[in-house]
């Protein structure tokens, strides 16, 4: 019986729903107590001092980029292997990003590209942990610290993942131990979803605070931020910000939904498992690597089919896939590779053979939380079959 899965989906509850409806019963829709509590979960969980819920994960790497200051004549390191708005952020700051290529076994950024790449003008660093598995950060703070860069780490993808620090012990992503921010994604497809919505979480109370003016137009009413006082009345717009608040409904979802986190990752690496035991010994494809010091957590199950392997190429393998009823995706298209970026800064292909090599074979599978084990099986054997008809004779 053919089924109809998406990459991605959310998992809304009657819970959800009912926490949404209590905060439109009140006289805070926005601006309100469930902000400050979504932030301080999330900070908590993670293990950070800071954290500022904003209306989406773009609007989150937009602040960050602000609030480290970057400016025109800087250059920031970053992947291609991303959503645009890794790199759009950049370019808001007038900043200019330079694109340093991936490892081939997990598909985020080399440090050894970073550091072929770093000069007088590198201002900052901004690694994306893909799919949900922890960039090297360690590796990549020590380039930091030589250069006296700035790290904004992108984890909108690892909300929830852990990776092993400098002395062996767990660290989650978003404790900022080894980054001076980190921004996260609640967009539906995540982890934990808020509708739209994003976060930046720090331990640097002077980023903090520009995080927080950023948000709401660059403006504040701290009393110890404001350089004169002419009443209770009165604000001060400090810097140039934005209206990129985040709703208090929202973060009643987002509150809810991160009481969920832990078991939506429990059942995505399940998922995984039965995935990985499935096509592990199928030579005409590439499953996901995790590595031995990190945990992710699986915003993405990626897997690359190997062309020289089969009779078909990659368009007629995705098409096959979708008309059997598998939503499958494509992540990323390499940044560096779309028409802006080429007629903007010069990029073309071949520029970056490792992202494009990978893009070349890669299609994203259903993963989420909501999968059955049926819906799980109908995959594997969707895939089962396809390469059995499309495999080349040996």
């Amino acid at each position: 019986m053919r089924k109809n899965l998406p990459y991605g989906r959310q998992w809304i509850d009657e819970s959800d729903i009912e926490c949404v409806g209590d905060v439109l019963k009140t006289d805070w829709i926005t601006q309100g107590p469930k902000i400050s509590e979504f932030e301080q979960m999330v900070a908590e969980y993670c293990g950070a001092k800071y954290a500022v819920a904003v209306s989406s994960g773009t609007a989150a790497l937009h602040i960050a980029v602000l609030s480290a200051g970057f400016s025109p004549g800087d250059e920031v390191i970053t992947t291609p292997n991303t959503f645009v708005s890794t790199a759009n952020s950049i370019v808001y700051s007038g900043a200019t990003p330079i694109f340093a290529d991936i490892k081939s076994d997990t598909y985020n950024i080399n440090p050894e590209e970073i550091k072929k790449r770093v000069n007088e003008r590198t201002g900052g660093l901004i690694p994306v942990d893909f799919s949900g598995q922890p960039c090297d950060i360690v590796e990549i703070k020590n380039i930091a610290e030589k250069y006296n860069l700035v790290i904004i780490e992108d984890g909108a993808q690892s909300l929830g993942a852990e990776y092993k620090d400098e002395n062996g012990e767990w660290e989650r992503v978003g404790s900022c131990k080894y980054s001076d921010m980190t921004i996260f994604s609640f967009h539906p497809v995540k982890h934990i979803t808020t509708g739209e919505g994003g976060m930046v979480l720090t331990n640097d109370n002077e980023l903090y605070q520009k995080l927080i003016m950023l948000r709401t137009h660059g403006v504040t009413k701290d009393k110890n931020l404001l350089k004169k006082d002419d009443g209770p009345w009165y604000f001060e717009m400090q810097m140039l910000g934005f209206n990129y608040r985040i709703t208090d409904f929202q973060c009643a979802l987002g509150i809810n939904q991160f009481k969920k986190l832990d078991k939506f990752i429990k059942r995505r690496r399940e998922v995984v498992e039965i995935y990985n035991d499935s096509f592990k010994e199928i030579k005409e494809i590439i499953i996901p690597y995790e590595k031995p010091d990190a945990k992710s957590s699986y915003h993405l199950y990626v897997i690359q089919f190997r062309e020289e392997r089969l009779k078909a190429r990659k368009r007629e393998i995705f098409e096959r896939l979708r008309s059997e009823g598998l939503g499958v995706n494509v992540h990323h298209i390499p940044v560096h590779i779309h028409p802006f970026y080429q007629e903007k800064y010069g990029y073309k292909e071949g520029d970056l053979p490792v992202a494009e090599e990978y893009y070349r074979g890669a299609i994203s599978l259903p993963l989420y939380p909501k999968m059955n084990d049926e819906d799980v099986k109908y995959v594997t054997k969707v895939i089962n079959d396809l390469i059995y008809k499309c495999k080349k004779s040996s």
